[in-house]
């Protein structure tokens, strides 16, 4: 096992955030669309806030 191999498998994972994920898809989206990263994290914070004020429904007991 190379050093570098045995250093990565020590180390703990990281904490991933909603922020990192929301990056990664928007990054991936902008690759695939030919539009920016900043274009695209605009308009999902945009609608975010459009739709804030909104509430999910709660399931139902029978």
């Amino acid at each position: 096992m190379a050093i570098h191999e045995a250093k990565s498998a020590q180390r703990k994972p990281k904490h991933i955030t909603r922020s990192a994920i929301r990056r990664a898809v928007v990054s991936s989206t902008a690759i695939e669309t030919d539009q920016s990263v900043e274009q695209l994290e605009r308009k999902l914070r945009e609608d975010a806030e459009a739709f804030s004020h909104l509430k999910l429904a709660e399931p139902q007991s029978t």
